[in-house]
């Protein structure tokens, strides 16, 4: 295995050029030119509906069918089970209704506290909709992680929706155990994995659902699920009587964006070339994050311990198993206070709660959250320092707050 260059890598980036430090990959991050030029020149391109007869068809099935092979490399499943939708939201609540046509009243949902919206709400109100019950999973608002699933679970539980990785906090459940115990006790999981997939290689198979959105991992901006084809043969989703009713072109409503499913597998193909080996794309897909985890572990320890060191400095979440994800107040300052002076410092890390409303309120933020600092694999030392920086100026005898 080759060594994480992040030289190279930043190159390869356009935006960088305008001069920020940019922690505010959790809410998008940038994008490498290999993916701009794959959307421009699908769009440049003769397209036309799929099919087979002329270029223009042939060339816009071609691309959908390479964008399903892509996301099934990079999520360890299988092509035919990828679905696309506009957001993981989007999907989210497509098949939250779908799937709450089989539940009944005295059936169970289980969400957590610890996830983003998206993978609450859907399902509480799907759950209401039918006389479901919710039970919620909460966590610890010292380490992060979540407390024990097997008290929640019975013989009506239908569905257990949690994320793969908190976008506040980074916290990392393991959800490949928890899918154990959904399983044996006979239910689905739904794991949300937006913030997850873009920093660690995923094995997405042991969940019976699970979704993510490629604009996290320098794509475009869209959302994906995967599945098993057999789990989606038993789904049936309201649908037009003229659209296809196979897996999976039975979930997907509409003519799909084909600038946006190529620009997916640019995006798939640029994660594959970061230093990693292997003879086939998936191998170097491992490869790659393999290097980009330890890469944005190390870097993210670095911070964490010189913020830390920051007077007045309140960092939250402290989980063992987390992403490069930073979450963190300054006493004396207001949230949208910091962000502002880290913004006219050229760092670009947000401050609010980001559509996590439970773990937000949880941890006692209020509506204006705290500051996230995210890394990705295009930030360097560089970054950090600067960063580090802007947040002790606030300490000084020189701050105006």
């Amino acid at each position: 295995m080759s060594a994480f260059d992040v030289v190279a890598v930043r190159k390869q980036f356009p935006a960088l050029d305008e001069g920020a430090a940019h922690f505010d990959g959790p809410g998008g991050s940038q994008t490498p030119q290999a993916v701009a030029d794959a959307v421009a020149r699908t769009m440049t391109s003769a397209l036309a509906n799929r099919g087979q007869l002329t270029a223009a068809e042939r060339r816009a099935d071609e691309i959908v069918v390479g964008a399903r092979e892509a996301m099934a490399d990079l999520l360890g499943t299988t092509a035919q089970g990828i679905v696309f939708g506009r957001s993981m939201t989007q999907l989210t609540y497509d098949f939250s209704r779908t799937l709450a046509k089989s539940w009944s009243e005295g059936d169970e949902v289980i969400v957590t506290r610890l996830d983003h919206d998206a993978n609450v709400r859907p399902w509480v109100q799907a759950a209401e909709a039918v006389g479901a019950t919710i039970k919620w999973l909460g966590f610890d608002p010292e380490t992060s992680e979540l407390d024990d699933l097997a008290p929640l679970l019975t013989d009506r539980t239908r569905l257990v929706a949690v994320t793969g990785a908190s976008n506040l906090l980074g916290t990392r459940p393991d959800t490949q155990h928890m899918a154990d115990q959904v399983h044996e006790a006979g239910a689905l999981i739904y794991v949300d994995g937006v913030h997850l997939t873009a920093h660690v290689p995923v094995d997405a198979a042991y969940a019976d659902f699970y979704v993510c959105s490629p604009y996290k991992f320098f794509g475009p901006h869209l959302g994906t699920l995967t599945a098993s084809p057999e789990l989606l043969e038993t789904l049936k989703p309201d649908k037009l009587m003229p659209s296809s009713n196979v897996v999976p072109e039975r979930f997907e409503f509409g003519t799909l964006p084909y600038e946006l499913l190529a620009g997916t597998t640019a995006a798939v193909d640029f994660l594959a070339s970061l230093g990693g080996t292997g003879a086939t794309r998936r191998e170097r897909l491992v490869s790659s994050l393999e290097l980009v985890e330890e890469y944005e572990d190390n870097l993210r320890d670095d911070l964490e311990s010189r913020l830390a060191a920051i007077p007045g400095i309140t960092l939250y979440g402290h989980a063992a198993n987390r992403t490069p994800t930073l979450l963190f107040n300054l006493e004396g300052h207001s949230t949208a206070a910091v962000a502002e002076h880290l913004a006219k410092a050229g760092v670009n890390a947000p401050a609010g709660s980001f559509y996590a409303y439970e773990p937000a309120r949880v941890l006692g933020l209020g509506p204006a959250g705290a500051v996230r600092a995210g890394l990705a694999p295009y930030t360097d030392q560089s970054d950090v320092d600067r960063l580090v920086a802007a947040v002790a100026a606030l300490t000084g005898p020189r701050s105006t707050n």
